[in-house]
């Protein structure tokens, strides 16, 4: 198997230490924390406007999911390119909605939901949250990684709350999903980057979760560039490098091969199936730059 040399994980394994490090940072995001929370109640008390009133952009929705929901409709747009889904992160930096969704999203129970698919979406979808409020806050950046820096990596930082409850980024993948067992995980997190997998322009719901990991770790590896390609005439399988930096999930790259069989397109499973013994894997760069709306800030790296 070859390798590529390359930059260390997007996602620092393991994520142990996450809570030191929000101990550190609590004091400095509190402060936006009560604010939010105030906000919250305050447009509560005055009569804001509900989901029934219009679904424009100066609706506000009862349920942080269907608020969630309008922003990714409102602000995203899939495009056929690597990126699949582009943000504009100017346009929500100035809608006053999104601070709402924050609020909303900080007035859950701590700890989120416990029945399974429910947890899974959940958590899927305040990692999303929290990526994409990072950029927001920090806009214009050309990378997510530019936000941290080596010694206090943007992945360890406190990125929002559930609650009165601080979490990271690395604690929300690396002990909260990663250990429910479903390495599917891989093609729905975003970490606002061009290389990720395609942010899903709908938020993910108990009841579809399954499902739509399916359609969204296809839609992933239907990418050429950042997903799967197959060099035929050399024989080379070529992959993300999220299937390295996290091949144990898939039970090593035996598990990985099938998983991605289990995904890739008819012809693709094909080929796999027949050449299993006779190709080397490779792993694609990764892009680091913002999944932005062009023009794109030219990347740092």
């Amino acid at each position: 198997m070859t390798h590529w040399v390359e930059e260390p994980p997007r996602r620092f394994f393991p994520g142990r230490g996450a809570d030191s490090e929000i101990g550190r940072e609590r004091a400095n995001r509190f402060a936006k924390f009560v604010v939010s929370l105030v906000l919250l109640v305050l447009m509560g008390a005055g009569g804001a406007v509900s989901a029934s009133e219009g679904k424009g952009p100066g609706s506000v929705a009862s349920d942080w999911l269907d608020l969630y929901a309008q922003m990714l409709s409102r602000h995203t747009r899939a495009v056929d390119a690597e990126v699949g889904t582009e943000v504009d992160y100017a346009a929500i930096k100035d809608d006053p909605d999104w601070r709402l969704l924050i609020s909303q999203l900080a007035s859950q129970p701590s700890g989120g939901p416990s029945e399974p698919s429910a947890k899974l979406a959940f958590w899927i979808n305040v990692y999303n949250l929290f990526a994409i409020d990072w950029v927001v806050t920090h806009y214009p950046v050309a990378s997510i990684k530019d936000i941290g820096s080596f010694f206090r990596p943007v992945w360890k930082r406190v990125a929002g709350h559930v609650g009165e409850r601080a979490y990271s980024l690395d604690e929300i993948e690396h002990e909260i999903l990663r250990p429910m067992g479903d390495p599917r995980i891989h093609g729905a997190i975003v970490c606002a980057s061009i290389s990720c997998p395609n942010l899903r322009r709908e938020p993910y719901r108990a009841e579809t979760v399954s499902e739509q990991l399916d359609q969204n770790v296809a839609s992933w590896l239907a990418r050429p560039k950042k997903g799967l390609s197959i060099d035929r005439s050399a024989r080379i399988v070529r992959l993300s490098r999220i299937f390295d930096w996290f091949e144990e999930d898939f039970g090593g790259l035996p598990g990985v091969l099938k998983f991605v069989g289990r995904f890739a397109s008819a012809e693709q499973r094909r080929w796999l199936e027949e050449n299993r013994a006779d190709f080397k894997v490779e792993f694609l760069r990764y892009d680091w730059r913002l999944n932005d709306v062009p023009p794109r800030t030219p990347s740092t790296e």
